[in-house]
């Protein structure tokens, strides 16, 4: 008679989210570490010391923006996990102030109506917020028109 093997459970085991049937990634990435002109400033003055208050403050997050969803991942020691689904979304505000425009970074906030996150910031992309937004306003209007949503403002 032979004697189970003690193998880990594949299924326990933590995975990334897989992607969705028909699921395209818009973005993936983490937060810029040296997001604007005064967080560069600020490194230069203090001989790269003020990076670690910059990537404490980072804090491990990472993000992922498909046609479908938003996921943030969060945490240096313990994760939290974050998923939005776009059909979700309301609202869109861009936010490129002057330091983050000269450093090619920008903030994307997203208007919600998920109850455990009513708004998302996606902080500090190191990427064209404009063309990220706009991708990503259409993928918006695509998932909202799979799922037969209609938003209806009362006044």
């Amino acid at each position: 008679m032979s004697t189970p093997t003690s193998q880990p459970d594949a299924a326990l085991a933590p995975t990334r989210p897989q992607p969705l049937a028909g699921e395209e990634t818009l973005f993936e990435g983490s937060p810029s570490l040296v997001p604007s002109l005064g967080a560069l400033l600020f490194a230069i003055l203090t001989l790269g010391l003020g990076l670690l208050p910059l990537w404490w403050k980072r804090g491990g997050t990472s993000y992922r923006i498909t046609t479908q969803r938003v996921i943030v991942d969060r945490g240096l020691f313990g994760k939290t996990l974050d998923q939005l689904d776009l059909y979700r979304v309301s609202d869109f505000v861009v936010e490129r102030p002057f330091g983050q425009r000269v450093m090619g970074t920008g903030n994307i906030r997203l208007k919600t109506l998920d109850a455990t996150t009513p708004e998302l910031v996606l902080a500090s992309l190191p990427t064209d917020v404009l063309a990220l937004y706009e991708r990503m306003r259409a993928a918006v209007e695509t998932a909202k028109e799979k799922r037969l949503v209609r938003l209806v403002e009362n006044e």
